[in-house]
């Protein structure tokens, strides 16, 4: 089959982005949830630190966290076979309990390791599902013109959320228990299910008998489709090696902050939204630059920048210094989320959104786990400061696979 022919199917019955309330919808229940997922974010890291003291725990957090990668292409399958409202409607259920549930136990002094490790586990699988139903789930709720748009929109208020809810998460979490900041988690996920279920997302019921050869017969479909279409593919190498990069950062950004910088969880939490104020005009100017710029070059440039932040954010311990590093970090990568998101959308046909997105994601993703756990080795044995810089550098180098000649005429 000539995948390079393929186009997204026309939407019907869709109507123009400002009459879209739908959508609207559909963009206020995820700032919900962006904002509690950024005190998520601080709080589990230090209830890990309170119960264990070791940066290599939280490394294992986050690698059993991001282990459900590994069946991506699954999960692929479950969002073009099934019902992907139903789907959405128990992944945000099943988190809201299970978040909810770790908050309680904290409080309540009754939370071991061996419970974050399973709740982990848990929330990362129903995440990896409900993203990529997630994302199959857009291009039904607008028209093929407003995707860069909502893509856009979306990248913003995540950042937004960057920007507002850890200085607040810090002070909640300053004032009450980190508990209280994962019960707050929790309801995100309990208001997302309202959203969800007032949303009208078309039935996607399977047209034939689910059977393993089916299953893998699918699988490999998506995988066909992604390695013919170049640019979907040297996107998807470059952030492979750019994403183990930016996990080596990520996974121990508040453990750094709190144990080799000694911020506490109000300075932390104050960084990490001062980081999100350029990360707002990132995703705001992300739009504008696509009609300017190929994505080629947009993702060259933003992955280089963003991967010199994170070294020199590596090197001082100034709170200016930091806030400025980590803004200029989060502003790049407001820019290229919603590029590559859209890369995907606009490329695929309605039938295998499903499937591309969890191949994507699988293809890029897949050493998530591994960067984690290596995180927390090299943080243990090391230091987080040596971490942080071997993040940097490899996301540096990654950013020059965006130069592949595909992604000037996608």
């Amino acid at each position: 089959m000539n995948y390079s022919a393929v186009q997204v199917e026309p939407k019907e019955k869709v109507p123009e982005f400002k009459k879209n309330f739908q959508v609207f919808r559909f963009i206020g229940g995820n700032l919900v949830s962006f904002f509690d997922d950024q005190i998520y974010l601080i709080a589990l890291p230090l209830i890990v630190l309170a119960i264990t003291g070791s940066p290599l725990s939280m490394g294992i957090v986050a690698a059993l966290e991001r282990l459900p990668i590994l069946i991506q292409p699954f999960t692929g399958v479950l969002a073009d076979n099934f019902n992907r409202k139903k789907i959405l409607l128990l992944c945000d259920l099943g988190r809201f309990l299970t978040v909810g549930l770790l908050g309680f136990l904290y409080i309540i002094n009754h939370l071991t390791i061996w419970e974050i490790y399973g709740g982990a586990l848990i929330v990362g699988l129903l995440t990896q599902i409900y993203n990529t139903s997630q994302f199959a789930s857009v291009p039904k709720l607008v028209q093929k013109k407003d995707l860069q748009l909502v893509n856009s929109i979306n990248t913003g208020i995540f950042q937004t959320a960057v920007f507002i809810a850890p200085g607040l998460g810090g002070i909640i979490i300053s004032f009450f228990n980190p508990g209280a900041g994962l019960i707050i988690n929790s309801l995100s996920f309990f208001f997302g299910f309202l959203v969800v279920l007032s949303l009208k997302i078309d039935s996607n019921v399977q047209k034939e008998k689910i059977n393993s050869a089916k299953v893998f017969r699918d699988i490999k479909e998506g995988f066909k489709f992604v390695i013919a279409m170049k640019p979907i593919l040297y996107t998807n190498l470059a952030m492979l090696f750019s994403i183990f990069g930016t996990t080596l950062f990520l996974t121990m950004l508040v453990i750094h902050l709190k144990s080799t910088v000694s911020l506490n969880a109000v300075q932390i939490g104050y960084l990490l939204s001062i980081g999100g104020v350029a990360a707002i005009g990132g995703a705001l100017i992300s739009n504008w630059l696509r009609r300017h710029f190929t994505y080629g070059n947009i993702l060259f440039y933003a992955g280089v920048i963003g991967g010199i932040s994170i070294i020199a954010f590596a090197m001082y311990e100034s709170f200016l210094w930091l806030a400025l590093m980590n803004a200029l970090g989060t502003v790049c990568a407001s820019i290229k989320s919603p590029c590559i998101v859209t890369i995907r959308q606009k490329l695929s046909p309605d039938h295998l959104l499903g499937r591309v997105q969890a191949t994507c994601r699988f293809m890029t993703w897949v050493l998530m786990p591994v960067s984690s756990l290596v995180a927390g080795i090299i943080a243990e044995h090391f230091g987080t400061t040596l971490t942080l810089l071997i993040g940097g550098i490899i996301a540096t180098i990654a950013s020059f696979i965006y130069l592949h000649p595909s992604l000037k005429t996608a």
